[in-house]
């Protein structure tokens, strides 16, 4: 009886192993893509990313402010809106005041 070469291993890696050994270690990535005509570069794109949870990511020393981070344009709007100073609406005294005003017209 032959033995086979090659055995299948028994224990699976899932999906969740996975994720939960790149966010315990991290990840990082790096690229150039370069885009040419005729030797005359068109476009060039510096990637780096690094892949990590936030713990890690402290750890190896990353900035995790997040002053730095652009508003929607929704949230701007809102804040300018209510940033605006509002009319002021004094009351009138009495109907005779609004006659007077209105006649000095």
């Amino acid at each position: 009886m032959q033995q086979a070469l090659y055995e299948p291993r028994r224990d699976s890696v899932t999906l969740l192993d996975v994720l939960d050994r790149i966010l315990d270690k991290g990840v990082v990535i790096i690229g150039d893509i370069t885009v040419s005509l005729c030797d005359v570069e068109l476009l060039s794109i510096k990637l780096k990313l690094l892949i990590a949870s936030v713990d890690k990511a402290r750890e190896i020393g990353v900035d995790m402010s997040w002053t730095g981070l652009k508003k929607p344009r929704v949230a701007r709007a809102r804040r300018d809106k209510a940033m605006r100073p509002k009319p002021r609406i004094e009351p009138l005294a009495d109907r005779n005041e609004v006659r007077r005003r209105l006649e000095m017209r």
